[in-house]
């Protein structure tokens, strides 16, 4: 996963409440402070409009299509993150893989590309460890936590890697890994394409992204890549075209990936999705062709 800056939001979409007050100046010009009672009315006041529109969403949800969360089209998704991530179009041959790519990451490894820079790693060695707890990778939790943020090795070499490798053939860290990426990239993702009235197409495109950016609010994470294209195009939800929508998306993603690594290879937009969109292939539908840096994938 080659993302821009920290993890910082997983598993959730984007939900802004908030209350304001208007407050009275005391004597010395400053505003004073809202009764502690007033303000905790006003949060939980917020929590439940909250909770109340995320139950609405659920319910949008529910009685759609089952779209990429579909067992056959959400076995196609982990193909094509693979054929982006590792180079291969067999997912399950990568649980134990681990290297530093030399893109301010630190170490990146397993089915998604988990990064010891980015938080999501951490996360699932920590959630891994609450329920195996002599797990191989636990003592590495201590360096885990202080290399977070960085693309430093302090504390985990030599060891690491090895265990990481030793650890991945166990059933047991291979279901953690594809619990926490349903958890925060799989399972988000394809929410939140379905409120926006995408297809099964638009809900890859926003996986994808969501795995290579992260689900961050910075102007290059996910959520800031919505938010920039929210300002160019229409949702399909809010009567806007889907192919529209889904170009700009992409013209968007493709611009934050160079702005970061001018020398990138963006095939994973250009000659894959974009490919897809150009067919008109919404539904996601097989037989699939596709390169991705400079390799020819075919799926039947």
């Amino acid at each position: 996963m080659r993302r821009a800056g920290v993890l910082f939001l997983a598993a959730v979409p984007v939900i802004a409440t908030g209350a304001y007050f208007v407050m009275p100046a005391d004597p010395a010009g400053a505003p004073a402070a809202p009764p502690a009672a007033t303000a905790q009315s006003a949060r939980e006041e917020a929590k439940e409009r909250a909770e109340e529109e995320r139950a609405e969403d659920d319910a949008v949800v529910a009685g759609l299509p089952a779209g990429l969360a579909a067992p056959a089209k959400k076995e196609l998704a982990q193909r094509l993150v693979a054929s982006a991530e590792h180079s291969t179009t067999d997912w399950r041959t990568t649980y134990g893989v681990i290297e530093d790519e030399g893109d301010g990451c630190g170490y990146t490894a397993g089915i998604i590309g988990f990064c010891t820079g980015t938080h999501d790693l951490l996360m699932l060695v920590e959630n891994y460890t609450e329920d195996h707890p002599d797990n191989g990778l636990a003592s590495y939790l201590p360096a885990l936590r202080e290399v977070d943020g960085s693309d430093s090795h302090e504390g985990l070499d030599p060891g690491f890697p090895a265990a990481w490798e030793a650890e991945a053939e166990l059933p047991a860290f291979r279901e953690a890994q594809e619990a926490e990426r349903d958890r925060i990239y799989f399972e988000p993702a394809v929410r939140l394409a379905k409120l926006d009235g995408l297809g099964t197409l638009g809900q890859f495109v926003y996986f994808d992204a969501m795995v290579s950016h992260g689900p961050d609010l910075d102007t290059n994470g996910f959520y800031g890549l919505r938010e920039r294209t929210l300002k160019q195009a229409k949702t399909p939800a809010a009567g806007g075209s889907e192919k529209r929508y889904l170009n700009a998306f992409l013209d968007i993603r493709r611009e934050a990936m160079l702005t970061r690594y001018p020398d990138r290879d963006t095939s994973r937009v250009d000659t894959a999705q974009r490919r897809f969109l150009e067919a008109g292939n919404l539904g996601l539908d097989t037989p699939l062709v596709w390169e991705m840096y400079g390799e020819h994938h075919r799926l039947p």
